[in-house]
């Protein structure tokens, strides 16, 4: 499996789906347009499709390492977009969870 793509795919299923969160919570809980909702969900169906492309084949642990990219991607995305400064607990955190992710994708495997 090759880690490079394995990390693009994650990055590309991070901005959609931590994207089409943040453009829902936009419309829901900021006041923005509603079509931002729209967007939003389109952006979380995309998401859905670009896991999929995940070299592995197993569901679960796709979801499972997917989850760890994502507690550190709602992270960055908070600084980036909303003006969050974690402190060292999230990143600690974050830190771990990017961790497990290496763990469960790229641990050495029986073929059985």
């Amino acid at each position: 499996m090759s880690v490079a793509k394995t990390g693009v795919l994650f990055v590309l299923a991070a901005v959609a789906e931590i994207g089409g969160a943040w453009l829902v919570w936009q419309a829901v809980r900021e006041g923005k347009d509603w079509w931002w909702a729209g967007l939003g969900v389109i952006a979380l169906g995309v998401y859905g499709f670009v896991a999929t492309l995940q070299p592995d084949a197993h569901f679960g642990r796709i979801l499972a390492a997917y989850g760890g990219v994502f507690v550190a991607g709602s992270l960055a995305w908070g600084v980036i977009f909303d003006g969050f400064r974690p402190d060292r607990w999230d990143v600690a955190g974050s830190v771990i969870c990017l961790v497990g992710v290496a763990v469960i994708m790229f641990a050495p495997r029986n073929a059985g």
